[in-house]
């Protein structure tokens, strides 16, 4: 066995699954027991037993795959993130993450078994040599890729490659009889991590981010830079299907909003102490309002923002629990290449929340957001699984849970009222998508003249798209039976604009201007717009001001339970934060509850309670949360206490 073999397999401290993996087949003639030192490490008696195997085995063995057999087995048993990468996965896996790869600059979707190119990146080598947005790509280097069934990373592969070197694609354009070739020397081509940023209206920013590469905080400071230019007063952060990546831009994003010295995330392993990051107070953004959408796919660097500003009372969370990845993982690296991701330690939100999920044997991890379908938990806050053991409390006193992943502020359902027979056929079939491409095919030189989404909304409607669509979706064997249409038309419609949209001037701006009138969570979160969100699940929780005569007046509904005040400017602050105080600190129960406002008071999740008046009172704050919280009022709490998130 020779020595880097030996390098790597010093690495790993396992070995049951080499033991099985390296004797399956053979055949003892003989009981020929070795005496192994039970004080030796494991990876010694691994050392040793593959040694043997080296001496005796009856056949010649192949040593790099056996190899490489073992430390992905290994690793496997360890934890679900923990990896390991042969040397041309690895250098695609850093690829992925660094910004950059050498590739041809074109973003392109797989419909059916055919490349068909979305996006031609600006400046890139297609665009250089004319590759245009709706061209299918059907041979690279000559061989087929359309009509194969070729796995689509498979075809990333194929494109992609070392800078410098060239790659011929053959290309079969819309509207053009000939086949067309193209030789295309690869290049550097950078990789947004953010997807479209805009401003919705006059105070609302929108950023979208798809992920945390290297350049993520750079993109982001810019964006932020050009909104709050604008006229940015509050910021929807878009983090749904952000499967993470690298940790450093999501702690640098938190810092802009957070003040000094709050805790951001903690890591903790069994050979790493505690490690603690706060921020450090220099954010330029501590006074934006600031609400982040995630769902079941954002992951790891999502969710340590979530989390951060979750916690941190900075902001609210809209959407679903997110998926639960809270591993530190260290990227080790080898001289021939190869390397492994091996988890180190664990994440922890301020409030002590561990981020992971379970992962323990006997449990299906890869298939959970299955479980989550199939127990209801996408349509259902009530179907969230939570023990009242795991309950933190964020930095105000606020309840959150623990138990994997973050659980919105306002739970979001997934939208199930679209799915009749119909759209799930063109969904299947990828319908809506090749209609609009056959528009953006025939429309692109037009579609490239508009600059506003007035004139986009403008110029859709001559376009007959309805009948247009159905027409195309009946040409393809897909006929909607009676109400199925009229149950399915909006949304499907709307998207169809918005990927019509894509191929305007307007770009990814389009597309998310129709697509967030059917996102739920989006139009969740701007119906809140004048309300901060301060509980969770079907508790009610909120806090509106509004401006009366150059006086503010204040509700705050808690628990079943509304505060209300009238005060001048300078009293609101402190006002606020008074009523906080007061309804956080006093322990609702049935019996309060009932002696002050009446036995109905269950019945109803707006009652008027004059616990606190911004009067002239010389009594102090204090005096009011004492004299409200006597010990009449304390009396049989704990028997006596109805559920509510004080």
């Amino acid at each position: 066995m020779n020595n880097s073999t030996i390098k790597i397999l010093r690495t790993i401290c396992w070995i049951f699954i080499a033991v099985i993996i390296l004797v399956m087949g053979t055949r003892l003639l003989s009981k020929n027991e070795i005496k192994v030192d039970e004080t030796a490490q494991n990876w010694n008696k691994l050392l040793t037993i593959l040694s043997n195997v080296e001496e005796r085995y009856v056949d010649s063995i192949n040593y790099e795959a056996v190899t490489e057999e073992i430390i992905s087995s290994v690793l496997k048993s360890l934890d679900p993130h923990s990896l390991y990468f042969p040397p041309k996965e690895m250098k695609e896996a850093d690829s992925a993450l660094d910004s950059k790869f050498g590739g041809i600059g074109i973003e392109f979707n797989v419909p059916n078994d055919t490349v068909i190119v979305s996006n031609v990146v600006s400046g890139g080598p297609s665009e250089m040599i004319g590759i245009l947005p709706g061209d299918r790509i059907i041979q690279v280097d000559g061989e087929n890729i359309a009509g194969v069934k070729m796995p689509q990373d498979t075809m990333v592969s194929r494109m992609r490659g070392e800078i410098g070197t060239h790659v011929s694609i053959t290309v079969k354009r819309p509207q053009v009889a000939e086949n067309m070739d193209f030789m295309i020397k690869r290049a550097l081509i950078p990789q947004n991590s953010i997807d479209v940023f805009y401003m919705v209206d006059d105070t609302t920013g929108y950023i979208k981010l798809s992920k945390f590469s290297r350049s993520t905080y750079a993109e982001f400071m810019s964006a932020m830079d050009i909104l709050h230019k604008d006229g940015m007063k509050r910021l929807i952060f878009d983090l749904r299907d952000n499967l993470g990546g690298y940790l450093d831009p999501s702690l640098l994003i938190a810092n802009e909003f957070l003040p000094l010295g709050d805790l951001i995330v903690y890591m903790e392993g069994r050979v790493r102490d505690r490690e603690n990051i706060h921020a450090d107070g220099r954010g330029k953004y501590k006074n934006v309002e600031l609400s982040i959408l995630i769902n079941e796919s954002s992951a790891s660097s999502s969710e340590i923002l979530a989390g951060a500003i979750q916690d941190n009372d900075r902001g609210t969370i809209y959407g679903r629990r997110s998926f639960g990845k809270g591993l530190v993982q260290e990227p080790i690296y080898y001289s021939d290449g190869s390397g492994i991701r091996l988890t180190i330690a664990k994440y922890y939100t301020p409030s002590g929340r561990l981020i992971q999920k379970p992962y323990k044997k006997g449990m299906d991890y890869d298939y959970d957001i299955i479980e989550r379908y199939n127990h209801g938990e996408m349509v259902s806050a009530d179907s969230i699984q939570i023990a009242d053991s795991l309950e933190f409390y964020t930095k105000s006193g606020r309840v959150v849970y623990g138990g994997g992943g973050i659980i919105p502020d306002i739970f979001v359902p997934i939208d199930t009222t679209r799915a009749t027979d119909f759209f799930v056929k063109c969904n299947r079939q990828s319908t809506m998508f090749k209609f609009a491409m056959s528009i953006a095919d025939q429309r692109r030189s037009e579609l490239k003249r508009v600059n506003s989404i007035e004139e986009l909304d403008k110029y859709l409607s001559t376009l007959s798209l309805e009948s247009n669509f159905l027409n195309f979706a009946a040409k393809e064997g897909i006929v909607p039976k009676k109400g199925e249409w009229e149950e399915s038309k909006d949304y499907m419609m709307t998207y169809i604009k918005a990927m019509i949209g894509r191929y305007s001037a307007l770009d990814e701006e389009a597309f998310y201007h129709y697509y967030h009138k059917i996102d739920n969570t989006y139009k969740v979160n701007s119906d809140s717009h004048y309300s901060k969100i301060i509980n969770y699940n079907n508790k009610d929780g909120y806090i509106q001001i509004d401006e009366v005569k150059n006086k503010y007046f204040i509700q705050y509904v808690y628990n079943y339970v509304k505060i209300e005040a009238y005060v001048d400017k300078n009293e609101l602050t402190s006002c606020v934060n008074n009523m906080s105080y007061i309804l956080r600190s006093v322990k609702f129960n049935k019996t309060i509850l009932e002696s002050l406002i009446g036995e109905n008071v269950l019945d109803y999740k707006e009652e008027n309670f004059s616990l606190f008046k911004a009067d002239s009172s010389s009594e102090s704050f204090m005096d009011v949360v004492e004299r409200t919280e006597t010990d009449a009022y304390r009396k049989d709490l704990e028997d006596e206490k109805i559920e509510l998130d004080y």
